[in-house]
């Protein structure tokens, strides 16, 4: 595999993001102690929560105990993505040709900007000035080779030199590998296990080696410990055909439903043209054009192949941002023109990712959810149980039946110690009817 040096980038990354947009949807001051709850854990807290003892993966009543006057939300990726697009236009402000990652994050070339500012300092301090002036928040600024070094130094508010990204590296743990988006938790685990702790510990390991003793993805982590661009160079030029394009000239779009609709129809054709060249989108740039001749354009970064439901959120989140824009921002008119390109597209074997029946059964995961949903709007929303475990001490506690799409119920860890809990391993059968026992001796 070619071993490239990854580009040089600047990552700019507001802290906290799900609870400052969530803060700010709410219309509460952004000093408030809120956190973001996905099911019944903490994914964001403020600072002003963090004092108070509360941590991300901390249970609801738990964090509650702790911080009584805590502002609770439930997770919530529009939002986020609405609330996001403040900050992208702040930052354009600056430099050109930057790319969302992901709400809370963007990533943009150094080169060009950092001439233009006077060094890449300089760079760091006008974006974090200006995101606060305009967009109201707090950021931090990060620059080294590649994308995954960038964004950690950029939480660490750091600019690596030229060169020394593997040393910036090397002394990180292994758990740096599990960013959000990416869950690694199960190769830092086998990491752990055979004792290898640091990033610099699994970047001195041969390819060969881990090519041929861990899973896939592993081959990816290991390009970035060791400080190496994030995609092989095997990258394609994106044909033009790929492109997709609609107009709205009879109703242009500026409702949020109608953005949902058209979002979903040309995010699962962009997926269908991709799929059946084996390709997926990695890059995905999304050119709109209202009534009145404006035009508006963002590209949207992956580390991992959009699916289409992934292309699908992203148009949507970017369309509902340019209309959810303050109003001396704000496109002037509707949407009449929407343009999918994807910038950058990769075969499945390039990123050592599985495209589950490309080019054959494409988006089957997908398929299978929307049959489900019609399945639940003709039967009703109890019509399809999902089985989830739960604490308790024997089966029928444990396994509950929770309607599909819908949070399970935090009814205890199943990890927990229970008092009385029945001992694994679990019975292959449990009748119905508990069967009568009869003691034999003491």
């Amino acid at each position: 595999m070619n071993n490239a040096a990854a580009p040089r980038l600047l990552a700019l990354w507001c802290p906290d993001w799900p609870v400052v947009a969530a803060v700010a949807a709410a219309g509460l001051p952004v000093t408030a102690a809120a956190a973001v709850f996905h099911g019944s854990r903490v994914v964001a807290c403020s600072a002003r929560a963090r004092a108070d003892g509360v941590s991300r993966g901390m249970r609801r009543r738990e964090a509650q105990s702790r911080c009584p006057t805590l502002a609770v939300f439930g997770h919530d990726p529009d939002r986020d993505a609405r609330h996001f697009e403040a900050v992208a236009s702040a930052v354009e402000t600056v430099a050109a040709g930057l790319e969302i990652v992901r709400p809370g994050l963007i990533a943009l070339p150094v080169a060009g900007p950092a001439r233009y500012a006077g060094s890449e300092t300089a760079l760091a301090e006008q974006l974090v000035d200006q995101v606060a002036a305009l967009a109201g928040v707090e950021s931090q600024v990060g620059i080294a080779d590649g994308l995954f070094a960038a964004t950690i130094a950029a939480r660490l508010g750091r600019v690596v030199e030229p060169g020394g990204t593997r040393a910036f590296l090397e002394p990180l743990p292994l758990t740096e590998l599990s960013q959000p988006g990416t869950d690694r938790t199960g190769l830092v685990s086998l990491l752990h296990r055979l004792g290898l702790w640091t990033l610099g510990d699994f970047a001195a390991l041969a390819e060969r080696d881990v090519a041929g003793r861990f899973p896939r993805d592993a081959i990816l982590a290991h390009r970035l410990a060791r400080g190496l661009s994030q995609r092989p160079p095997t990258r394609r030029t994106p044909p033009p055909e790929l492109t997709v394009r609609r107009t709205f000239q009879d109703d242009p779009l500026d409702r949020i439903d109608a953005i949902a609709f058209a979002a979903r129809a040309a995010g699962s054709e962009l997926h269908v043209r991709l799929a059946d060249r084996s390709l997926a989108c990695t890059q995905l740039a999304i050119h709109a054009t209202t009534e009145t001749g404006e035009e508006h354009s963002r590209t949207w970064r992956a580390s991992e192949p959009l699916t289409a439901s992934g292309i699908t959120d992203r148009v949507r989140w970017q369309c509902e941002g340019w209309l959810r824009r303050r109003e001396d921002d704000r496109p002037s008119s509707g949407i009449v023109g929407l343009v999918l390109e994807p910038a950058e597209t990769v075969s499945g074997g390039a990123l050592q990712l599985s495209l589950p029946a490309a080019g054959v059964v494409p988006d089957a995961d997908d398929r299978a959810a929307r049959a489900i949903g019609r399945v639940q709007g003709l039967l009703g929303p109890d019509a399809v149980f999902t089985a989830v475990l739960g604490g308790g001490r024997g089966p029928a506690e444990q396994v509950r039946l929770v309607p599909w799409g819908d949070l399970p119920d935090d009814d205890g860890d199943p990890d927990a110690p229970w008092p009385g809990r029945l001992p694994a391993p679990s019975p292959a059968t449990v009748p119905p009817e508990p069967w009568p026992a009869q003691v034999l001796g003491p």
